[in-house]
């Protein structure tokens, strides 16, 4: 009776661990909570992410030129076992359907999120230049060729 006690809180104590390490990968990420903005003549580019708990970061983006709302897209950042997960659902494309990437662990201080399968995006990058800076990248394949996206964001709120 002893051993199986001792088994079980073995068993216990080694699922809160596991429970820990899986959370550290999305909380070590939480400056990119918050109101990001990127104002040009052409328009403005949005992006605001929250908390929902300890494994979801959830987020929204627009860009808006005048009153026109040109791009919407909600977007997800998930802890998924031992992945970091990031669902991007973008108004008309991809019939309204999620596109799911994996983050790239080998890419330290910044979010790098693939998804090979995809033409574009393929890949998505989330880089903290300063406290209040975000740079984006997002690349991948259009038209046969090599695209790719770059831009910077001040924090806001």
């Amino acid at each position: 009776m002893k051993n199986v006690i001792l088994a079980l809180l073995v068993i216990l104590t080694f699922a809160s661990c596991q429970k820990s390490k899986e959370v550290s990968k999305i909380v070590g990420n939480d400056w990119l909570l918050g109101k990001w903005e990127n104002k040009s003549d052409n328009g403005n580019l949005l992006e605001t992410w929250k908390k929902l708990n300890d494994s979801v970061f959830i987020g929204e983006s627009y860009y808006i030129r005048e009153k026109d709302t040109l791009h919407s897209e909600k977007m997800e950042l998930q802890q998924k076992g031992e992945n970091l997960i990031y669902i991007s659902t973008i108004k008309g494309q991809n019939n309204d359907q999620a596109i799911t990437f994996k983050r790239n662990i080998e890419i330290e201080k910044q979010l790098v999120f693939e998804n090979p399968k995809q033409d574009y995006p393929r890949k998505i990058v989330y880089k903290p230049i300063a406290k209040d800076r975000l740079f984006i990248e997002v690349s991948g394949i259009q038209q046969d060729k090599p695209s790719s996206v770059r831009y910077s964001m001040k924090k806001t709120e």
